[in-house]
């Protein structure tokens, strides 16, 4: 039986309040969380790193918004009822608990939850004794209930206005006639619900001190424009490929992509990061660093890196779940159902892995004592493309080893169907060239360490992943 742990738990979170969280829910034999760690497609057993996870449901009422002529945040239907699930890893022991909780919103592109951050930043969560937390947004509602309509029935984001069809021109595809059961607007009072609940400590198990959003792309570039400024709740954030910003509402016009507010005054520091492969698309997006009070703000460019790589397919659901919840796509090792042209593997090259845990840890610096993020040059642009070394690696941008001692070029797309475009791979360099190159290993490697260094002094790279640089790159001994 699921037991509620708290009633009625109020939260001065913008004209909303959260009544009810329900948990930890158990876990049986038959019975275990959507995108459990030791359920995704490479499990992980969190007890190893002393961590546990839990899950709970969070229902209150949320505002569905809109926005007037001169772009303010307005109320479109006040006080309508949701439930959402939350997903919680934190730290066995509480004196290990930083205090810091980062919040991803998951993707929901597979129409199930996707945590792509939490395969790209575990280990800065875990080294750091940090805490994460999952919120479940109402796309990946149906794939909940498909996987287990028992544990998820109460899980919901219903329309207050489920007869009202869309005006020509806006909502979802745009054709201006569909009416839904499911309102997404909803989301936004339950993004700083939960965010209010862990800084007062009404999640068992956690009172955050620190509270940080994260995701790709558009929902949380909506968040920090729109609501942050209002809701106040959150200290920073750390946005993955930003880009447009999404819907207010189902019904709402998609905002402008390239509107002059971008990302600006959100009142907390924000940290972008975009790979090479990301830069040409999201040009009308990239607006200059800023230290002001109200508008702190930076980008990292990471030269050499495409949109996507093998990291956030780690934390897929097994392909048991993902069938459990619709549709699993290909296999394990290639999860997509196209192959790309040459077929490719998933590119094992972690540095967005690094630079976002790097991202994170200056987020914190900025946030706990007010040491500024250091900048980064952007990636290169030439004749309207990003211009290349004589590697055929972009210049610029935030620098690795893999770009500045190279042993290969590194494509940051690739030819085929669907994502192929998003994925990047390597050509690596015969022995005759890496010979030329370097002499010998030991001039390799010194060059290596000297690029390192020269990421940590910087603070692109933290302690711990210069570590795990060290050993890929150079052997475990150095």
């Amino acid at each position: 039986m699921i037991r509620s742990s708290l009633a009625a738990v109020l939260v001065c979170a913008a004209g909303a309040i959260a009544q009810k969280v329900t948990g930890p829910i158990p876990v049986t034999p038959a019975s275990h969380p959507f995108l459990a760690a030791e359920h995704n497609l490479e499990p992980m057993d969190l007890s190893k790193v002393g961590y546990v996870e839990e899950e709970f449901l969070v229902s209150g009422t949320a505002d569905v918004y809109g926005y007037a002529a001169d772009g303010s945040l307005t109320v479109k239907t006040p006080m309508a009822p949701y439930t959402t699930r939350v997903l919680v890893r934190r730290p066995v022991d509480p004196s290990r608990f930083s205090g810091t909780v980062v919040v991803e919103l998951p993707n929901t592109a597979r129409r199930f939850d996707w945590t792509m951050l939490w395969g790209y930043v575990h280990n800065y969560v875990t080294d750091h004794g940090a805490a994460w937390i999952g919120i479940t947004m109402p796309g990946a509602v149906p794939g909940l209930k498909k996987f287990n309509s028992i544990r998820y029935a109460a899980v919901s984001f219903p329309n207050p206005t489920p007869n009202e069809a869309c005006p020509a021109g806006a909502g979802p595809g745009r054709g201006g006639s569909a009416t839904s059961e499911q309102e997404d607007g909803l989301r936004w009072d339950a993004i700083t619900q939960v965010g209010s609940l862990l800084k007062s400590g009404s999640l068992p198990g956690l009172k955050a001190d620190r509270v940080y959003l994260t995701t790709q792309g558009a929902d949380v570039v909506t968040y920090a424009e729109s609501i942050q400024p209002r809701a106040k709740v959150y200290d920073g954030f750390v946005i993955k490929s930003p880009g447009g910003p999404a819907r207010i509402s189902r019904c709402a016009a998609t905002p402008p992509r390239n509107g002059p507010q971008y990302l600006h005054d959100v009142g907390v520091p924000v940290i972008g990061v975009l790979t090479e492969g990301e830069v040409l698309a999201s040009q009308p997006f990239l607006r200059a660093d800023s230290d002001e009070s109200a508008d702190r703000f930076r980008i990292y460019e990471i030269a050499g890196a495409a949109h996507i790589d093998a990291s956030p397919y780690i934390s897929l659901p097994s392909v048991e779940d993902q069938n459990g919840a619709g549709a699993a796509q290909g296999t394990p090792q290639w999860p997509f159902n196209a192959r790309c042209e040459p077929e490719i593997p998933l590119q094992q090259l972690p540095l967005q892995s690094y630079i976002l845990n790097g991202a994170f840890a200056n987020l914190d610096l900025w946030v706990r004592n007010g040491t500024p993020a250091p900048k980064a040059r952007r990636i290169e642009l030439k004749d309207g493309q990003v211009a290349l070394d004589e590697f055929g690696n972009g210049l610029g941008g935030v620098r690795s080893p893999y770009v500045e001692v190279p042993t290969a070029r590194y494509f940051t797309t690739t030819a085929g169907p669907g994502t192929c475009r998003e994925l990047g791979h390597d050509v690596k360099f015969d022995w005759a060239r890496l010979d030329s190159l370097y002499g010998s290993y030991k001039k390799y490697a010194a060059r290596v360490d000297e690029s390192i260094e020269r990421m940590v002094k910087d603070r692109f790279v933290t302690e711990t992943d210069a570590k795990r640089l060290r050993a890929a790159l150079i052997g475990a001994g150095r």
